[in-house]
Formats: structure tokens, C-alpha cells, sequence
């Protein structure tokens, strides 16, 4: 039962902030791509960019990572390199990346204690590594949709996995709107608008008819 005397308008530590949270993104490759079947492909492209784009605009520190680049599964999709143009890319031979030193290292580097993952596929590429997060102290979080398994029984399977073990499904809408958090933000407000007009679907055309109709300053 809630102690009325401690309660106070303030946010749950759990939340995400632009302040303690990393974003790691994992094999969003061409040969992964091509083996993902649980999901709309390109829904999933346009999950991820947007994820990226969110992270940029809050600067969320981030890990770029990719498997057998050279050797199988192609270069990190470019939609998600170019908003990222400097980013160091760590490739692996591993499937779970944190089974790789330069990949852990890179995650330790940022000092942030929240992970907020997203890959393919989802049954390898990002329980393996959520877990063994987890497993070391890392609150960790998934974003779903821009993450895809090889059917949708293996993406759901994994989420679930998952979720058992401690980890929190999200979604890269649910992050950026988590980060903004208040619209009286005024210094990613715009950035943010950008981001949900270009990756947000309906909700950005919503967004578009706001702004035309009611003002260039629609909130939401």
C-alpha cells in the first residue's frame, strides 16, 4: 500500500533516461535480414532506424555490432551506419556478442547500466546476449519490433524467454517517447517531432495534420 506521505510527482527509477541507458544494436545485417521471417521486413529496418535516430537526438551512447561482416552476413545495414557515420563497428565471430572482449568492453565504456538491445535474430543474436547481461547485473530491455527471429514462433519464444529471465519488452516508439518524457523539453521537442513524422507511421502523419492545423507548437 502506497505511503501517502512519500508520494510526490516524481519518475520511477526504472524508467529510461537519456542519462542511464545505452542502446546496442546487433547484426542488423543483409544475411540476417534475409533469414528473418517472424515480421515485415522493412517494418522492422524502419523499427531500427527510428531506434537509432531516437538514441541520437537524446545522445544515448550506442554499440553498433555485427557478425561474420566479411565472411557470411554482409556490412551493419546502411539506413543505421549513416546516422551513425563515425560509430566504431565491432564485428564478432561469436554469436553471443558478449562472448566477444571488444564488444563487452565497448558496453562497459559507455558506464551506463541499462541496456536497451535490439537485433536479429531474436532466438540467438539477442537472448544470448540480454541473458548474459542480465546474468552480470545489467537491467536490460529488448525493443521487439526492431528485432526479428527466422518465424514468428522464434521471435515470440525468445521475448519470452526473456521476459521469464527478467528482461522488460519494449517497443522504439515506447523508447522515444520515454526519454522526451515531457513536451515542455523544448530542446529535443522538434527532434523529436522529426523522428516520429519520418519513422512514426499514422502516428507521425497525426503529427503532420496537428502541426497544419492547430500549430507548428502540437504537442504529442
Amino acid at each position: 500500500m502506497a505511503d501517502l506521505a512519500q508520494v510526490s510527482a516524481a519518475p520511477a527509477p526504472d524508467l529510461l533516461t537519456p542519462d542511464n541507458c545505452a542502446v546496442l544494436f546487433v547484426d542488423h545485417q543483409p544475411q540476417m535480414f534475409f533469414g528473418t521471417g517472424s515480421g515485415d521486413r522493412t517494418a522492422i529496418i524502419n523499427a531500427t532506424v527510428g531506434l537509432a535516430k531516437a538514441a541520437k537526438v537524446f545522445d544515448v551512447p550506442v554499440v553498433l555490432s555485427t557478425v561474420a561482416a566479411e565472411s557470411f552476413s554482409g556490412p551493419l545495414m546502411p539506413q543505421l551506419a549513416d546516422v551513425f557515420p563515425d560509430q566504431k563497428i565491432v564485428d564478432r565471430t561469436t554469436m553471443n556478442a558478449w562472448e566477444d572482449v571488444a564488444f563487452v568492453e565497448a558496453v562497459k565504456a559507455t558506464g551506463r547500466t541499462k541496456l536497451v538491445i535490439a537485433g536479429l535474430w531474436t532466438e540467438v543474436c539477442v537472448v544470448l546476449p540480454a541473458l548474459s547481461a542480465l546474468a552480470q547485473g545489467y537491467e536490460v530491455y529488448v525493443v521487439t519490433d526492431a528485432s526479428g527471429g527466422v518465424s514468428p514462433q522464434a521471435h515470440e519464444h525468445a521475448v519470452q524467454r526473456m521476459v521469464q529471465a527478467g528482461v522488460v519488452p519494449v517497443t522504439w516508439v515506447q523508447v522515444l517517447l520515454e526519454l522526451q518524457r515531457d513536451w515542455a523539453r523544448t530542446e529535443t521537442y522538434l527532434p523529436v517531432m522529426d523522428v516520429v513524422k519520418e519513422h512514426g507511421g499514422t502516428y507521425g502523419l497525426g503529427v503532420v495534420y496537428a502541426q497544419t492545423v492547430i500549430g507548428a507548437h502540437a504537442a504529442g
